[in-house]
C-alpha cells in the first residue's frame, strides 16, 4: 500500500512540473468564446470573455489576490450572454501534447459575483462578493471530476434557473490535491469569465452566503489539507455551501438568531412554572380550602355536608344536621315510646338539635381536619348528655 502511494505521489510531482492550465474555450447558448493562453505565451491576446492570466503556474498563497481569478488576471473586453438556467461548458487546456488538462485528483468549484449595474469589463475583482453555485468532487466509483477533464471532456456547470439578471463574474476553480497531504501542498487554478445573465428571475444569495477572496480559504481548511490517497470519510468541499436559492431553498439562519430563540424559549419555560402553580396554591387554598382543595381528596358526602353547613341559615342547618344524623348509629335516631314523657323528650331533643349546628360552627379550624366520621361520633356522644 505504501509502495503504491509512493508511486502515485511521484507521478503527481511529475504532473506538477509538466502541466498547468487555463480555460481555452467557454461555450454557452450555442456560442463558443475562445480564451487566450497566458500572457507569457500570448502577450497580445484577442478580445475574449475569459480574463487572461499571466502564466499557467498554480496559486498556493491563499492570502494573495491571485487566488481570485488567477495569476495577475486582467479584465476581459467582452461578456458572454447567458440565460438563467443555461449550461456553460469550460474547456480547460494545458501544456500537454494533447492539450487536455493533466491533473486528475481534486474537485471543481464554481462561484458567481455580481458586477453591479456596470459592465464587468471595468469591475475590480478584489471588491467582489462571491457565492457558490456548484461543487463537484468524486462520483460513485471514486473518480474525481478533474479526471474527466484529463479525458478531454469540458467541465459543465448550470446557471441557477431563478438567477436574477445582471452582469456577473463566473469563477471556475480547479483544486489539485495530489500533494495536499502537506500544508501548502494544494494547488489552485481559478479562472474568471464575464457573463451577462438574462431572464426574469429574482434569485439572489443571502448576505451570510457571500465570501471574499482572499479570505474564504485557510491553509488547514478541510478539503485543502487532506491526504486523498488515505481518506477515511467523504471528501469535504472547501468554502461556503452552495447558496440556498440555487436549489429553491431558504438561506440558513444566522447563529445569533438561533441563540436568541433558545434564550427566549428558556425564559418562557422557567417563568411558566411559578406563575401557574403558585397562583393556584395562593388563590384557592385559603379562600375555599374545604370546597376546592379537599373536595379533590375526600368523598362527595363530606363535601356536600360541609358546604351546606357553611352556607345555610338556621333552618337549613337543621336539615343538614338531620341528614347527617340519618347516617349516625341507631341509638340516636331510634323513636322514643309513644307517651307524654316521650313527647316531651322529642321536643327537648329537637331543641337540642337546633343548637347543634352552632356548636359545629364554633369548632376550631384544626378540628375540621379530623375525618367526618370521627366528628359525628363525638357529637352524638355529647348531645345526649346535654339533655
Amino acid at each position: 500500500m505504501k509502495f503504491a502511494t509512493a508511486i502515485l505521489f511521484s507521478a503527481s510531482l511529475v504532473a506538477s512540473a509538466a502541466a498547468h492550465g487555463w480555460v481555452g474555450t467557454l461555450t454557452v447558448g450555442g456560442k463558443a468564446y475562445k480564451g487566450n493562453k497566458p500572457v507569457e505565451e500570448t502577450p497580445k491576446g484577442a478580445p475574449s470573455v475569459v480574463r487572461q492570466i499571466a502564466n499557467n503556474l498554480p496559486v498556493k498563497d491563499l492570502t494573495s489576490n491571485e487566488i481570485i481569478c488567477g495569476r495577475d488576471a486582467k479584465p476581459a473586453a467582452l461578456s458572454a450572454t447567458a440565460a438563467a438556467g443555461d449550461k456553460i461548458l469550460l474547456d480547460w487546456n494545458s501544456a500537454k501534447p494533447d492539450g487536455n488538462w493533466f491533473h486528475d485528483v481534486g474537485p471543481m468549484l464554481t462561484y458567481l459575483a455580481s458586477c453591479g449595474s456596470a459592465s464587468c469589463a471595468q469591475f475590480d475583482a478584489t471588491k467582489a462578493k462571491w457565492f457558490k453555485i456548484a461543487e463537484q468532487g468524486q462520483d460513485a466509483t471514486g473518480k474525481w471530476a478533474q479526471a474527466k477533464l484529463d479525458d478531454g471532456t469540458p467541465a459543465s456547470v448550470t446557471l441557477p434557473a431563478n438567477l436574477k439578471p445582471g452582469n456577473y463574474l463566473l469563477r471556475h476553480e480547479l483544486v489539485a490535491l495530489h500533494t495536499a497531504q502537506s500544508p501548502g501542498g494544494a494547488e489552485f487554478y481559478p479562472s474568471c469569465s464575464q457573463i451577462t445573465v438574462t431572464g426574469s428571475g429574482t434569485g439572489a444569495p443571502a448576505a451570510s452566503e457571500l465570501v471574499t477572496f482572499p479570505g474564504a480559504y485557510k491553509p488547514a481548511t478541510p478539503g485543502i489539507l487532506v491526504d486523498v490517497y488515505n481518506m477515511r470519510r467523504k471528501y469535504q468541499f472547501p468554502g461556503p455551501p452552495v447558496a440556498a436559492f440555487v436549489s429553491g431553498g431558504a438561506p440558513p439562519k444566522a447563529t445569533a438568531s438561533a441563540e436568541d430563540s433558545t434564550t427566549t424559549t428558556a425564559a418562557a419555560t422557567s417563568s411558566k412554572r411559578p406563575t401557574t402553580t403558585r397562583a393556584a396554591t395562593t388563590t384557592t387554598t385559603r379562600a375555599a380550602t374545604t370546597t376546592t382543595t379537599r373536595a379533590a381528596t375526600t368523598t362527595t358526602t363530606r363535601a356536600a355536608i360541609t358546604t351546606t353547613t357553611r352556607a345555610a341559615t338556621t333552618t337549613s342547618r337543621v336539615a343538614a344536621t338531620t341528614s347527617t344524623h340519618a347516617a349516625a348509629p341507631p341509638s340516636v335516631s331510634s323513636a322514643p315510646p309513644k307517651t307524654c314523657k316521650g313527647k316531651r323528650s322529642r321536643r327537648s331533643r329537637s331543641r337540642a338539635v337546633e343548637d347543634v349546628p352552632a356548636a359545629v360552627e364554633e369548632i376550631p379550624a384544626p378540628f375540621a381536619e379530623i375525618p367526618a366520621g370521627a366528628r359525628r361520633r363525638h357529637m352524638h356522644r355529647v348531645v345526649p348528655r346535654s339533655l
